[in-house]
C-alpha cells in the first residue's frame, strides 16, 4: 500500500509541469488530480466487469441452445457502445453550452478530441477528458446490454444490432443529456447519481417495447397458463450476479467523480446495504409466495437492490438505503409474476430489475431526501418513459417492417446458436427441441 501511494505521488508531481500555466484554473492539486483520475479509471474497469456479469447471468437463465447468441450479443454491445459513443453519443450527451432546443437537444462535435488546449483545463482540472469519455462509454454500453437479456431466445441478431446502434448513438445520449449533460431536467433539479433512470430505466423501457413487438417465446404461454422455461445453469447466473455486485462498486463509487475518501467510502457502504437488503427481501417474499426460497428470485433481488440504490447512493442515509433495497427486493419478485400474468415474456427478469426498480429508486430520492422534490423526480421518470418508449417503438417497428425482428419458428426451436451462428455452445450437445 505504501509503495502504491508513493508511486501515485510521484506520478502526480510528474504531471505538475503541464499544469503550471493553468494554476489559476486548477480546482485540485496535481496530486489529487492524479488520484481522482486513477480512481475513475479503476471505476471504469469495474463497470467493464459488469459486462461479463450480464453475459453470465443471461447465459445461465436461457437454454443451452442459445448460449452462443447471448455471448455474441454481449461482446458486440461493448464494441458498439465504445465506437458509436465516440462517433456521436458523447457529443450529444455532453453538449456544454451548445444547446439547440432549450435544454432538449444539444451537440458539440463528432468524434472525440480534447476541447481545450491543456488537459488540466478540462472540467476544472478534476480529471482528464479521456477518462471522462471511457467511463461514460461503459455506461452507454450497459443500457443496450439490458435489452439483450429481455429479448433473448427469439430475436434476429442483425435486428438486435441495428436497434442497439440507435439506442446507443441517439436514444440513450439524448435522454441522458437532459440530466447529466446540463439539460432541462438538470435545470429543474432532477437527481440521478449513477443511472437508476438514465441507464436502467432507459434500458428497461426500451426492453418493454421490444418484448411487446416481438411477442413471447414459443411454448411460454399455452391454454391461458404460464409454462416455466428453466435456464440451463443457475451457477452461471449466480456467478454473473456476483460479478455485477462487484462491478457496481465502481458503477456508483466512481460516479461521484472524485477520489474523495469520505464520498467514495460512503457510496460503497450504501451500495452494499441496498444489495443486501434486496437479497433478504426477495428471499422472504419468494418464500411467502412460493413456499420455498427461489434462488433466481434472490439473485434478481440483489440486482433490484443495486438498481434501486443507484439514483441516490450518495444522498440516502443508512436506514433509507436499507428501506430502498428492501422494497426493491419485494417489487422484483411481485413484478416478475405480474409480467407473466399479462403474458410479457422476459427470460431474465430485466423489466422487473431495471425498469420497475429503476423507477422505484428514482422516486425514492424524492421521498426520502429532504432537499429533493418528489414531483420533479416523478416528472423525470414520466418524461424519460415517454421519450424512450416512443423512440424505441419508432425504431424497432421500422426494423420489423424493413428486415424483420423475429427468427423463424423452426430456427427458434432449433436454437439461435445453430440458426444464427452455425455453431454450438457445447460441442455435440445441441439437439432439436420442441419446447
Amino acid at each position: 500500500m505504501k509503495k502504491f501511494l508513493f508511486t501515485a505521488l510521484i506520478a502526480a508531481f510528474c504531471i505538475s509541469g503541464f499544469a503550471q500555466d493553468s494554476a489559476n484554473t486548477q480546482a485540485v492539486s496535481p496530486e489529487m488530480f492524479t488520484i481522482n483520475n486513477l480512481w475513475i479509471l479503476v471505476g471504469t474497469i469495474l463497470v467493464f466487469i459488469m459486462h461479463p456479469g450480464f453475459a453470465m447471468l443471461e447465459i445461465g437463465l436461457v437454454r443451452a441452445k442459445n448460449s452462443i447468441n447471448i455471448l455474441c450479443k454481449n461482446v458486440v454491445v461493448i464494441a458498439l457502445g465504445i465506437m458509436l459513443y465516440m462517433i456521436i453519443g458523447f457529443g450529444l450527451m455532453y453538449p456544454g453550452d451548445n444547446w439547440l432546443a432549450g435544454g432538449l437537444l444539444g451537440f458539440t462535435q463528432f468524434g472525440i478530441s480534447l476541447p481545450c488546449g491543456e488537459a488540466i483545463l478540462y472540467n476544472g482540472g478534476n480529471y482528464t477528458y479521456w477518462t471522462d469519455f471511457i467511463f461514460q462509454a461503459m455506461f452507454c454500453a450497459t443500457s443496450a446490454t439490458i435489452v439483450s437479456g429481455a429479448v433473448a431466445e427469439r430475436i434476429k441478431l442483425s435486428s438486435f444490432i441495428v436497434f442497439s446502434c440507435f439506442l446507443i448513438a441517439f436514444i440513450y445520449p439524448i435522454i441522458g443529456s437532459w440530466g447529466w449533460g446540463g439539460g432541462w431536467l438538470a435545470d429543474l433539479g432532477f437527481y440521478d447519481l449513477a443511472g437508476s433512470t438514465f441507464v436502467h430505466s432507459v434500458g428497461g423501457w426500451a426492453s418493454l417495447i421490444c418484448i411487446l413487438i416481438l411477442g413471447p417465446r414459443i411454448g411460454k404461454y399455452r391454454n391461458g397458463k404460464t409454462n416455466a422455461i428453466p435456464g440451463q445453469n443457475i451457477g452461471f447466473a449466480a456467478l454473473g450476479v456476483f460479478l455485477l455486485f462487484f462491478g457496481w462498486f465502481g458503477f456508483n463509487g466512481a460516479s461521484v467523480f472524485s477520489a474523495d475518501p469520505m464520498k467514495v467510502s460512503y457510496v460503497f457502504v450504501i451500495t452494499a446495504l441496498g444489495a443486501s437488503s434486496g437479497i433478504l427481501s426477495s428471499m422472504i417474499t419468494s418464500r411467502i409466495i412460493q413456499k420455498k426460497p427461489d434462488l433466481t428470485m434472490i439473485l434478481n433481488g440483489c440486482l433490484a437492490g443495486l438498481v434501486g440504490i443507484t439514483a441516490g447512493a450518495d444522498v440516502f442515509s443508512v436506514t433509507e438505503a436499507c428501506i430502498v433495497g428492501f422494497v426493491a427486493g419485494f417489487l422484483v419478485v411481485v413484478s416478475v409474476y405480474a409480467f407473466d400474468r399479462i403474458k410479457i415474456d422476459d427470460p431474465v427478469g430485466a423489466l422487473s430489475v431495471h425498469l420497475v426498480c429503476g423507477v422505484w429508486g428514482t422516486l425514492a430520492v424524492g421521498i426520502f431526501v429532504e432537499d429533493k422534490s418528489f414531483l420533479i423526480q416523478l416528472a423525470g421518470v414520466i418524461s424519460v418513459a415517454i421519450a424512450t418508449t416512443t423512440s424505441s417503438f419508432v425504431v424497432f417497428y421500422a426494423i420489423k417492417k424493413i428486415m424483420g425482428v423475429r427468427v423463424k419458428e423452426r430456427e427458434e426451436l432449433c436454437g439461435l446458436d445453430l440458426s444464427e451462428h452455425g455453431m454450438e455452445g457445447y460441442n455435440g450437445f445441441q439437439i432439436f427441441s420442441n419446447q
